[in-house]
């Protein structure tokens, strides 16, 4: 039988000598060395050193042949002659060649395949994305997501759940993103939608007697972009489970996220202990802490808190509750929020230091960043004048001062809006001294999420998330309880800062389902149009059932440590949700159009 190779580039070492071989790939490198030639021969699986001398027929072809060629080499495995390369597991030997064969000739390459990516302008690397997959960095983050799907498929299926494909032509969504819509060529007028994820269908799954469901789903949605989150499509690990609390749903997310991330095939680091959060976030059989969401707002102003550090956001305003010092007064007066965050030992920071602070706050929407600060047994800082002692006293009772810390105060009128700065103005405080635990895992549980939200520009009561979750309290809550204080069975997954993954219990019963969607201003035909299918299925008897999706590209982003998602995907869109590859979104013709009985119009 006849091969284009008998081995692949990383399989060759000492035990193969004086073996003749033939090896196939891409001229990694060329170097011309006193005569001789010597050129890096790269596959998928490696390199290997070929060596050319000058009396061979071909050495003029191979003096000339450019990097990235395709290029077949027949010859003999001998020792290196020269220094041996302890980086690759053929650096103890080289390839005599005695044949050499350019199967595809390569033009000057736009950048060099050996370049650091981050050299490039990333349009032009997406734009010759199949020569930025060859480059070693690309290479092994696609890699390192295909076995990150591989252990997560595996452990899903020994955890007793079946893998499910479910359609990808669907009906349009009034909740959540833009849909992408598709033209029907058969029913004019009428559209099919992507799928923003498969919530309905692995809903229906459940309701069709399906117990423990899993897809690696693709999911599409007409965002914007950012730093975390790709335009367009990505994938999630899409899970639902019948005939189960919470509970059930978090245990078997903890056991996939512990294997997954303290496998030391995909990272170094560790899970913190529970022992490192508060003890009262702590729950029986949970392995990750569960934070309510009101109180995550509350102390790190945002509902994805990154927990490698602490500077939580403390309640002061009992202790300030008579303070004649104008801001805070007024502050409070107006039922706003007055928060400390402690900085250890910062008292020694310059004044400059904590001035950069305040034009930052004000960045971020407060109107500055009062601040003090024990030194020396003395306070100081921008308000020590303006408290007085029994009230600085009490501070440092209260937030347990040592020598040498500061503290900042987040003050605001609107209790959202400032959390949320304070949020930020804790992160900044973390960044700039240094303080994140940046060796190791820091997972959350997020709960108790708000059902409702008020709408202010429609000025109604819309869902806060996920209109399926079911009510805590069920029908009960959704009759008696102001529909703002209504809590969901609704909960995330974070992990360093991240959203990790949205999940809940469903709502399975038709007439809470019903009372909810009509709470939101959706009338029971709206409902019954909009989401038949679910609609029908509740009437046949539906099981409790709840699930979660965690984002693949969020995590293998966070196990390689990339800051943009980009580098975690092998075909993605730009900043612009454009494929400058494949050059999508593009015209198309006017005979096209009219299949789909589409006209278009200028704006």
């Amino acid at each position: 039988m006849q091969t284009l190779r008998s081995h692949n580039c990383s399989e060759l070492n000492t035990t193969h000598l004086n073996q003749n071989v033939t090896l196939m790939g891409w001229v990694h490198s060329k170097r011309d060395l006193g005569g001789l030639i010597f050129i890096d021969v790269r596959d998928h699986y490696g390199i290997t050193q070929v060596v050319i001398h000058p009396h061979m027929p071909f050495f003029a072809e191979a003096s000339t042949v450019r990097q990235e060629s395709v290029i077949q080499i027949l010859g003999k495995v001998v020792k290196r002659e020269g220094a041996i390369n302890a980086k690759l597991s053929t650096g103890e030997i080289e390839v005599n060649a005695s044949a050499f064969h350019i199967e595809s000739p390569s033009e000057i390459l736009p950048f060099p395949v050996g370049h650091n990516p981050k050299q490039e302008s990333e349009d032009t690397r997406l734009t010759y994305r199949f020569l930025d997959l060859r480059t070693e960095k690309m290479h092994r983050n696609i890699l390192f997501r295909c076995n990150v799907i591989r252990y997560i498929r595996e452990k899903m299926i020994s955890l007793g759940f079946n893998e499910f494909t479910t359609p990808i032509l669907t009906s349009s969504s009034p909740e959540g993103a833009r849909d992408f819509l598709v033209p029907s060529r058969l029913h004019p007028g009428h559209f099919y939608a992507l799928p923003q994820a498969p919530q309905q269908f692995k809903q229906l799954l459940m309701c069709s007697g399906f117990d423990k469901y899993f897809q690696i789903a693709p999911c599409f949605r007409d965002e914007d972009p950012r730093a975390d989150r790709a335009p367009g499509e990505f994938y999630q690990l899409d899970v639902e489970m019948s005939f189960v609390t919470q509970d059930d749903v978090f245990n078997v997310i903890e056991n996939l996220m512990i294997g997954l991330f303290e496998n030391k095939q995909f990272s170094e680091r560790n899970i913190l202990p529970l022992n490192h959060y508060d003890a009262k976030y702590v729950k029986n059989n949970r392995k990750f802490p569960c934070i309510p969401w009101h109180e995550a707002m509350d102390k790190y102003g945002i509902d994805k808190p990154d927990l490698r550090f602490s500077l939580e956001m403390q309640n002061v305003e009992e202790t300030l509750a008579h303070t004649q010092f104008a801001v805070f007064k007024s502050v409070l007066e107006k039922k706003g929020i007055l928060r400390a965050i402690v900085i250890p030992q910062a008292a020694a920071q310059s004044r400059k230091f904590f001035d950069e602070a305040d034009a930052y706050a004000k960045e971020c929407g407060l109107g500055g960043l009062p601040w003090l600060a024990v030194k020396d047994g003395e306070w100081k800082g921008s308000i020590a004048k303006q408290l007085s002692d029994s009230e600085k006293k009490g501070l440092g009772n209260q937030l347990k001062l040592e020598p040498h810390d500061a503290v900042v105060f987040i003050v605001g009128s609107e209790k959202l809006k400032t959390q949320v700065a304070g949020g930020k103005v804790r992160n900044y405080f973390a960044e700039k001294l240094n303080l994140k635990n940046n060796d190791s895992w820091a997972f959350a549980w997020i709960v108790d999420f708000p059902m409702y939200e008020f709408n202010e520009e429609e000025q109604k009561i819309d869902f806060s998330h996920n209109p399926f979750s079911m009510p805590q309290g069920g029908m009960e809550s959704l009759k008696n309880k102001n529909p703002l204080d209504i809590l969901a069975h609704q909960y995330d997954l974070v992990c360093n800062g991240t959203e990790l993954s949205s999940g809940a219990i469903r709502n399975h019963r038709r007439d809470i389902m019903k009372k909810a969607f009509e709470i939101a201003g959706y009338s029971e035909s709206v409902v019954e149009a909009k989401f038949g299918a679910l609609w029908n299925a509740f009437a046949f008897g539906a099981p409790p059932h709840g699930g979660i999706a965690p984002g693949i590209d969020r995590m293998v982003m966070l196990l390689l440590n990339e800051p943009n998602i980009r580098e975690v995907i092998a075909f993605p869109l730009n900043q612009k949700a454009m494929d400058l590859l494949m050059k999508a979104p593009s015209n198309v013709s006017e005979r096209q159009l009219k299949e789909i009985h589409i006209q278009t119009t200028k704006i």
